[in-house]
């Protein structure tokens, strides 16, 4: 038995569903696309799977549409796939376990995806039934959007004939989204130098954890704590006690996500273990009550540990590193002064590691977003300077456009009228600080008419996130209503 099998709208939840049996986090997405070409070939419908396996699928307008304005239905494929660190499920090979909860749809011990599997599901649902009244349906589902939207960079819509797009990617019901940030992603790479780990030394784990993390430009106005960051305070702090040195350091998953937790792995002389777990529990105290209002299951602690490891970062890499984390700029950098409670610019550390090569190395990948595209250059500038000044180089990727509010949006206008017709209240019409792609789109496509919108989903990016049943069944009604007009 299909644990949504009874959930309406049941085309919906069958589809989504068939997604979480298919493992597609960013990168991994050779099996969900085959997939979607399957659906397509099955159903005779014309279809696109080009080199970075982004599918496009049309379906001709239904008898009396025919001279309606055709609509362009896009979302992306790829989720955020995370798990809790004793979940067993393998999220490069296996499925999902789904739950139900009353209202809501849950996975056991790992993210849902459905940002963005729930526009997937709409998707398909629309292009298999025979009888939904729709005008000519341009689908369009794009790969790797959460690691810089690199398939609608990648992608070719040339073909395409519609002037006007319904992005479902958005999780607040009764928001329209009408504009949103560019970003780009950075990575600091900080060379570290080894040394010999002397015989009267031992190591400890110094480990950040217990935070609520989310999606860094949705929830960065959140200021919830970031486990790497916190971690780079630490270690300063315990620099200003204390002798001690780094053995390996990491932490996050995505640079999209807030860090709910890091690790680093130092060396003490066997006398000054005391002193450095006195320290460590001070330090904690102070940074638990500086959060107390936002974390509330903030850990910071040493647990033992019994490497052999035979080599350390030296004091001056060591030093580097703690004083690099430290002085990195994270969280909201500007409010809008044009929208009222917008983040205007931000960035997030969302994954740090130790990678071993001919030049043994820190890394820290972080996101920049702004809705002003020379703050975005200007904050990426300071991370530039940043990390040379600490004896190192970044790196680029994933820069995308913003998308820039359109006053004279026929489509927003259309969808704000049914929003009210069928559900009695207004919708509400906002910008977001996180990155779409529809500014992608519209570079690609001048003059195209965008609208976001869709269900509410929780906690997205992290093990905690779950959709709303009703909602998403609310929302396909209006994506419905929105199709049937003429």
């Amino acid at each position: 038995m299909r644990v949504l099998e009874n959930l309406e709208p049941k085309k919906v939840f069958y589809y989504f569903e068939e997604i979480c049996q298919i493992p597609h986090g960013s990168g991994n997405l050779d099996r969900i696309s085959g997939y979607l070409e399957q659906f397509a070939k099955d159903r005779g419908l014309f279809h696109i799977r080009d080199k970075a396996n982004n599918v496009i699928i049309v379906k001709e307008a239904t008898a009396g549409y025919e001279k309606t304005e055709p609509v362009i239905l896009q979302g992306h494929m790829d989720m955020v796939a995370v798990k809790e660190k004793d979940c067993a499920i393998d999220l490069e090979q296996d499925g999902l376990r789904l739950t139900v909860d009353k209202d809501y749809v849950s996975a056991e011990g790992t993210s849902l995806g459905g940002d963005d599997g729930i526009a997937v599901a709409y998707i398909l649902a629309l292009l298999d039934s025979d009888e939904i009244p729709h005008p000519r349906i341009e689908a369009v589902i794009t790969t790797d959007e959460e690691v810089g939207m690199d398939g609608a960079v990648a992608i070719d819509l040339s073909m395409l004939t519609a002037k006007r797009m319904l992005n479902i990617d958005s999780e607040e019901e009764g928001i329209l989204l009408t504009s949103c940030a560019g970003g780009i992603r950075t990575d600091c790479h900080l060379p570290v130098t080894l040394t010999d780990r002397p015989a009267d030394t031992v190591c400890l784990n110094l480990n950040v954890g217990g935070l609520t993390g989310g999606h860094s430009g949705t929830e960065i106005n959140k200021e919830r704590g970031n486990a790497i960051k916190l971690l780079g305070v630490t270690l300063q702090q315990l620099l200003g006690r204390l002798e001690l040195n780094i053995v390996d350091i990491g932490g996050g998953e995505k640079d999209n996500a807030i860090p709910i937790a890091a690790h680093a792995l130092i060396c003490v002389k066997k006398d000054k273990q005391n002193t450095l777990e006195a320290e460590v529990a001070r330090i904690a105290e102070e940074i638990k009550k500086e959060f107390q209002s936002k974390e509330k299951n903030l850990c910071i602690g040493i647990t033992p540990c019994d490497t052999h490891a035979e080599q350390m970062f030296d004091n001056e890499s060591t030093a580097g590193i703690a004083g690099f984390l430290t002085t990195m700029p994270n969280g909201v950098m500007a409010m809008s002064a044009d929208i009222e409670g917008l983040v205007e610019t931000s960035l997030n550390a969302g994954v740090m590691k130790c990678v071993y090569g001919a030049q043994k190395e820190v890394v820290v990948s972080l996101a920049v977003r702004s809705a002003i595209e020379t703050a975005k250059e200007k904050l990426k500038l300071q991370l530039d300077t940043l990390t040379k000044v600490f004896g190192g180089y970044t790196e680029a990727h994933g820069d995308y456009p913003g998308w820039q509010y359109n006053p004279d949006s026929r489509l927003r206008a259309d969808m704000v009228r049914i929003y009210k017709e069928m559900f009695g209240h207004e919708v509400k019409v906002e910008a977001l600080h996180a990155g779409l792609e529809c500014g992608v789109m519209i570079s690609k496509i001048p003059g195209l008419d965008c609208v976001s919108f869709g269900p509410d989903i929780f906690d997205i990016h992290t093990t905690q996130e779950r959709l709303s049943i009703s909602s998403t069944a609310r929302m396909w009604n209006y994506l419905l209503e929105i199709l049937k007009q003429k």
